[in-house]
C-alpha cells in the first residue's frame, strides 16, 4: 500500500505544481505581455501625448491659415504684408535706421 500511497502524492504534487505554474504563467501574461496592464498604460500615455501634439498643431494650423486668409488676394492687411516683407526679404524703408 505504500507504493500507492506514493504514487497518488506523486501525482497530486506533479498536478499542484502544473497547475501554480500555469496560474503563474497567465499571471505574468497578464500583467507585463502584450495585452497586459503594463502594455495598457504605456498605451494610454502615448494616447495622451498624442492628443496634446494634434492640439498643438490644430493650433499652429489655424494660425496659419489665419496668416494666410490675411495675405491672400480677397483680403490683403497691409501690415501684415509690410512686417512679411522686412522678415523674410530684409526690406526697409529710405527712412529708417537699422541697428544690428
Amino acid at each position: 500500500m505504500t507504493h500507492k500511497t506514493a504514487r497518488r502524492t506523486l501525482g497530486g504534487l506533479t498536478y499542484f505544481i502544473l497547475a501554480f505554474a500555469l496560474g503563474g504563467y497567465f499571471t505574468f501574461a497578464a500583467v507585463q505581455g502584450d495585452y497586459g496592464v503594463f502594455r495598457r498604460v504605456e498605451i494610454a500615455a502615448e494616447a495622451d501625448q498624442l492628443r496634446a501634439e494634434r492640439d498643438r498643431l490644430r493650433t499652429e494650423l489655424a494660425e496659419v491659415q489665419n496668416l494666410t486668409h490675411r495675405l491672400s488676394d480677397a483680403y490683403l492687411d497691409l501690415d501684415l504684408l509690410d512686417q512679411q516683407a522686412r522678415e523674410v526679404l530684409g526690406y526697409m524703408r529710405a527712412d529708417e535706421i537699422v541697428i544690428r
